[in-house]
C-alpha cells in the first residue's frame, strides 16, 4: 500500500488544501472501483463501507447506468442545459413522478438546485421564509445540513460552525429525540417553547430535521416523535422540512426515510444518491402551494445535471419499480444488526444506533472508533466514524453489496474491533 513518503502521496500533501479529510486516514491512491469494491494503485482491493458517504447507494459504476450514460455521451446528448427543457430531464421527471412520487401520494414539485445537498437546504430555508414571512428556523442538536452559511446556521457541530468566521443567525436549536435521555420526550419541550409567548423563541418559518442524523452520530428519531414535531409545525404555522440527503434513496429501508411514519413533509431535500451514479445532483421537493420562487430567484449555473438525469432514471427503473429491492434491504439490515450486536459486545457500554442500512456502534470514544476503523482499513475495509466526538463506527455500505461481500466486510470489521479491543485491554492492565 502507498505510504506518506511515496511520490503519489506527496503531490496531495504538497498541493492540496488542508481542508481535505477522509484521505488523511486512508493512505492509498485509488484507481478504479466496481460494485462494492475499490482498488488502489498497487492493485489492492478494498470493500467499501463508506460509499461516498451514502452517495453510492447502488455501488460504483453500476453497469446499466454506465451503459446508458455512455450511450448518451456517444450520441452527442446534451451535456449542460441550465434549466432548459431537455429530453433527459423529461425522462427523469416522468419516471420520478410515476415510480416515486405518485405511489407515495406526494404532489410535490421538483426544484433542481445547485448540485450539493447544502444548496438544496439553502433553497428549502429560503422558501419557508418567503412563504411565512418569518425568519426563524427550528433545527436540532447534532443536526448536520451543510456548511454554506444558511445551512451551517442550522448545523449543530461546533467544529464546522467555527469555520464560518462570522455570526450564524436565524436558527433556534432544540433538543433532538433522545438528547436528554430516553425518559425525556423532547417534543414536549419544543411544544412548551412554541406555545409560550415569553419563551424567547421567534415564531418559526420551518422546523428542519433529519429522521436519522447521519453526521451527528446515527441518532434515529422515534416515528411518534417525528409525527408530533410535524403536528407542532403545522399547529404553529411553520413548514416541515425533512433533510433526506443522507438517509434517503433506500438507506433507511424505503426510498424516503419518513415513509410509514404518518407524516408528509412540506419540503424534502435530496442529494447524494439521487443521481444513482455518484454524479452531482440535488433536489428540493416542495408542495405546490409553497412553490413561491420567481424565475431564477434561486438559481445556479449547474442546477440540474443532464448526465445525472440519465443515470437517475435508470436507478429508479431498476431498483424502485416494485418492492423487491426493499425486501432485499430488510434482509441485509438483519445481517448488519447481528454483526453490529457482536461488535457492541466487545466494548463495555457500547450500543447500536441508526436504522435500516444506516447503522453503527457508539463505542464511547473517538480514539477507539478511529483505531477500529484504521485497523479495518489495513485489512481492506473502507469505513469511517461519525458523532459529536467521532465515537460511532458507522456502516454505509452500498445497498447493492452482494451478501457474501457484505458478510466478508463485516467480518473484517469484527476482526479489527476484536484486535483493537484486546490490545486496549492489555494496555490498560
Amino acid at each position: 500500500m502507498s505510504t506518506d513518503t511515496s511520490a503519489e502521496i506527496k503531490i496531495f500533501d504538497r498541493r492540496e488544501s488542508e481542508a481535505r479529510s477522509y484521505c488523511r486516514g486512508m493512505k492509498a491512491v485509488f484507481t478504479k472501483a466496481r460494485g462494492s469494491e475499490m482498488y488502489d494503485s498497487e492493485g489492492r482491493s478494498y470493500i467499501d463501507f463508506l460509499a461516498g458517504c451514502s452517495s453510492l447507494n447502488y455501488g460504483h459504476n453500476d453497469p446499466d447506468m454506465k451503459e446508458a450514460l455512455m450511450a448518451h455521451i456517444a450520441g452527442d446528448g446534451i451535456a449542460h442545459g441550465l434549466d432548459l427543457h431537455t429530453e433527459t430531464k423529461a425522462g427523469f421527471l416522468e419516471t420520478f413522478e410515476e415510480k416515486i412520487l405518485k405511489p407515495r401520494g406526494m404532489d410535490h414539485r421538483v426544484m433542481f438546485t445547485g448540485p450539493t445537498g447544502a444548496n438544496a437546504v439553502e433553497a428549502a430555508m429560503k422558501i419557508a421564509r418567503k412563504v411565512t414571512g418569518r425568519h426563524n428556523i427550528v433545527a436540532f442538536t447534532n443536526g448536520f445540513h451543510g456548511v454554506t452559511m444558511g445551512a451551517l446556521a442550522a448545523t449543530a457541530n461546533g467544529y464546522h460552525r467555527g469555520g464560518a468566521g462570522t455570526t450564524l443567525d436565524g436558527v433556534t436549536r432544540m433538543p433532538f429525540d433522545g438528547y436528554m435521555g430516553s425518559d425525556c420526550d423532547t417534543s414536549k419541550f419544543l411544544e412548551a417553547m412554541l406555545k409560550d409567548g415569553s419563551s424567547g423563541m421567534d415564531a418559526p418559518a420551518a422546523i428542519l430535521l433529519e429522521t436519522v442524523q447521519g453526521e451527528g452520530g446515527l441518532n434515529a428519531a422515534d416515528p411518534a416523535w417525528i409525527k408530533r414535531v410535524a403536528e407542532l409545525a403545522h399547529e404553529h404555522g411553520a413548514l416541515l422540512i425533512v433533510d433526506d440527503i443522507q438517509a434517503g434513496c433506500g438507506r433507511t429501508g424505503h426510498f424516503f426515510s419518513f415513509e410509514e411514519m404518518g407524516v408528509m413533509p412540506d419540503i424534502v431535500t435530496m442529494a447524494k444518491s439521487v443521481s444513482g451514479f455518484g454524479l452531482p445532483m440535488a433536489l428540493t421537493l416542495v408542495r405546490p402551494e409553497y412553490d413561491v420562487f420567481g424565475p431564477a430567484e434561486h438559481n445556479g449555473t449547474f442546477r440540474g445535471n443532464t448526465h445525472a438525469f440519465v443515470t437517475a432514471k435508470v436507478a429508479i427503473d431498476k431498483f424502485w419499480s416494485d418492492d423487491a429491492f426493499e425486501k432485499e434491504l430488510a434482509r441485509k439490515a438483519e445481517i448488519l444488526e447481528e454483526a453490529l450486536t457482536d461488535l457492541a459486545g466487545m466494548v463495555p457500554d457500547a450500543f447500536l444506533k441508526g436504522r435500516g442500512l444506516m447503522r453503527g456502534v457508539d463505542v464511547g470514544s473517538g480514539d477507539l472508533a478511529e483505531a477500529i476503523c484504521g485497523r479495518a482499513f489495513g485489512k481492506g475495509l473502507i469505513i469511517e466514524t461519525s458523532g459529536s466526538e467521532d465515537q460511532v463506527v458507522k456502516v454505509l455500505a452500498p445497498l447493492t453489496t452482494p451478501e457474501e461481500t457484505f458478510r466478508k466486510g463485516l467480518n473484517i470489521l469484527l476482526d479489527a474491533a476484536r484486535e483493537v479491543t484486546v490490545q486496549t485491554n492489555v494496555a490498560a492492565e
